[in-house]
């Protein structure tokens, strides 16, 4: 169970990070996650977004274990149940997370009441991710759908 959750995540992350990636080269979204992550821990733009990726594919392999776990609990899974959660997920991290956890815990990122003379290394998402593009949500949804459906369809609770 543990190692196909391990799997899945490693592989749902892998697809859901190319899918953030393609659509913030395509022009869909301003959103770079490895960026928002990566800041946390270093000002340094190029190994915040290694680091970035490092955390994020934790952090996918981590969600995939919990995904899994609920799984088993409720006694069933497959790519209905994971995209159902993904979805959840997803709302959860474009409201609750991106605007008031990541606020206390993020050194670098802008608030509303960060001052003129603070430089933050990186624009607070807002709600829905609105301030990363008008788009930045919806891609968001996808990708986590997608990681949910991948999640559900690899790993056996």
């Amino acid at each position: 169970m543990i190692a196909s959750a391990v799997a899945a995540g490693f592989v749902a992350t892998l697809v859901m990070t190319t899918i953030l990636r393609g659509a913030s080269e395509l022009g869909l979204t301003r959103a770079d996650l490895a960026l928002l992550l990566g800041t946390a821990v270093s000002d340094n733009r190029r190994r915040a977004r290694a680091l970035g990726y490092v955390f994020h594919f934790v952090f996918g392999i981590g969600f995939a274990l919990a995904y899994v776990a609920f799984f088993h609990v409720v006694g069933r899974g497959g790519w209905m149940l994971g995209a159902l959660l993904g979805a959840l997920h997803a709302v959860f991290d474009a409201t609750v997370l991106v605007n008031v956890v990541l606020p206390v815990v993020h050194p670098r990122i802008g608030t509303p009441e960060t001052a003129a003379n603070e430089i933050a290394l990186v624009e607070p998402p807002g709600f829905l991710l609105m301030n990363y593009g008008r788009n930045s949500f919806l891609v968001a949804l996808v990708a986590h759908l997608v990681y949910g459906a991948l999640v559900g369809l690899i790993a056996r609770p």
